[in-house]
């Protein structure tokens, strides 16, 4: 008769369930509760990194956008500097245009006389009146009076011929000026009569330069 012993098989299968572990239902939503709050850290920490990203990003563009808005505005001041430099120099263009415009006769005929001096030539005296302007001065020599008298009839202001009234040597001493004497030498006094070419020419003129000092200086 075989016998078989079947409490060492029950045994087996006792220790192999005894070494599987078993786990009840607390066990098991702890561990659910464990993994949903892992996955909830984890995502949290994503958004907040995403936030954190996306602020800095921020933080860059705003801090570019003020330094462009510092760069307009000081492109913006210059700009209104430059228009109101403009303005001015127009202005002061206009007011040079008009000051041109309504130039008298006098006043070119001055600045005329002014460029028609030759060198060692100096006048002391110019009068206008009665359509005519009268220039009196001295010169070191007859030539530099006639290049004076040839200078004037230059200008359409001035009718030809231009007449010397008269001219008349003097004697003066060349160092007399250092406080020393020296040589003696001599001056020509002159007076010079022009008409002028139009009526209008005398308006406003009177007389310019009486007693005054001399209108241009030997060059």
């Amino acid at each position: 008769m075989i016998r078989i012993n079947l409490l060492g098989v029950e045994r087996k299968q006792a220790r192999k369930a005894a070494a599987i572990p078993s786990f009840d239902a607390g066990q098991q939503l702890t561990v659910a509760c464990s993994l949903i709050l892992v996955v909830a850290l984890l995502g949290i920490g994503w958004w907040y990194w995403s936030l954190t990203t996306t602020a800095s990003d921020l933080d860059t563009e705003i801090a570019r956008s003020q330094q462009e808005a510092t760069r307009l505005k000081t492109l913006l001041n210059e700009v209104k500097q430059f228009e109101d430099r403009r303005a001015q120099l127009q202005q002061r263009v206009q007011l040079i245009e008009q000051l041109r415009n309504g130039q008298s006769v006098p006043v070119q005929l001055l600045d005329h006389v002014s460029r028609s001096l030759p060198d060692m030539v100096w006048l002391t005296q110019m009068e206008e009146g009665n359509g005519a302007v009268t220039i009196e001065g001295r010169s070191t020599t007859l030539i530099a009076l006639s290049d004076f008298v040839g200078n004037l009839g230059t200008t359409p202001l001035l009718l030809k011929p231009i007449e010397i009234v008269n001219s008349q040597a003097e004697s003066a001493s060349t160092g007399s000026q250092g406080g020393r004497g020296g040589t003696p030498a001599e001056l020509i006094t002159f007076t010079v009569r022009a008409q002028l070419a139009t009526a209008s020419a005398g308006r406003g003129g009177g007389k310019g330069a009486r007693g005054a000092a001399p209108v241009a200086a030997s060059k």
